[in-house]
């Protein structure tokens, strides 16, 4: 039997509908909801390593698929950097942009706001996303006044080389956000190079195209490429807040 065809727009009113409530209020487009949707995947390492930001979890907004980082952010930047004050002149550089987030900082309507991703055949980019490789930004030294840079360097072998391009090509006096999945347990970050199967990687790493899991020595490599790291308890303010963060994660910022 042929199933009824709903469209994306019917079946997005009637998921908002069904989780409507008034625990949670996403601060990225204002939908409250009774709870939040589950995201992640379920991979055992994850739990064993107590990851912060992997695992299967309740953490998604049901309206504009935000997870708990990219409300996590979109608070520090309204926040604490008044990001959204369109007077201000900026020069942003969005590496992976997350779709709720892109949005809202493409309405602020900023000259310079570039969002970049390498491009993976077979994976559909939106218009404004650029083919952009962080091992090569092109883009003249001491450019950015603000990067964001999130859950992408688990993904790079050469993740040093990385962090040197976005210090780079981030202005003195920049802020780089430059989040990771970061085990709680760990002290020194894990990775095996000889690991090359997407399935075995995924049973080692948490996911098949990852290549390491970071420990708590993170913001120390982030420090040898020359940023000067902040760890910033983004849950603590907002605790009273329904904004459905996670209480485990701090915000990395690095400086330059």
């Amino acid at each position: 039997m042929l199933r009824k065809y709903i469209p994306p727009v019917v079946k997005q009113l009637i998921k908002t509908t069904l989780h409507f409530g008034n625990k949670y209020q996403c601060p990225i487009c204002g939908f409250k909801a009774r709870d939040l949707a589950p995201i992640g995947m379920d991979i055992p390492v994850f739990k064993e390593k107590k990851v912060i930001g992997g695992g299967r979890r309740k953490g998604g907004c049901y309206k504009c698929n935000s997870r708990e980082r990219d409300r996590m952010i979109y608070l520090y930047l309204k926040d604490k950097l008044a990001i959204f004050d369109s007077s201000k002149d900026l020069k942003i550089l969005h590496l992976a942009p997350e779709i709720g987030l892109s949005k809202a900082l493409l309405n602020i309507g900023y000259e310079t706001y570039i969002c970049g991703d390498l491009f993976v055949e077979g994976y559909f980019y939106p218009k404004y996303v650029q083919n952009i490789n962080v091992l090569d930004i092109p883009f003249d030294s001491n450019y950015f006044d603000l990067i964001i840079c999130n859950h992408m360097l688990e993904h790079i072998p050469n993740d040093t080389d990385a962090m040197k391009e976005l210090f780079r090509v981030l202005k003195v006096g920049g802020r780089a956000i430059l989040q990771v999945p970061i085990s709680q347990t760990m002290e020194t970050t894990f990775e095996d190079f000889t690991i090359t199967d997407p399935k075995e990687r995924e049973l080692v790493f948490g996911q098949s195209d990852h290549v390491r899991i970071y420990g708590q020595d993170y913001t120390t490599r982030l420090q040898s490429v020359g940023f000067k790291t902040e760890q910033i308890d983004i849950f603590k303010e907002y605790a009273h807040c329904k904004y459905g963060l996670d209480p485990n994660e701090d915000l990395i910022v690095g400086k330059k």
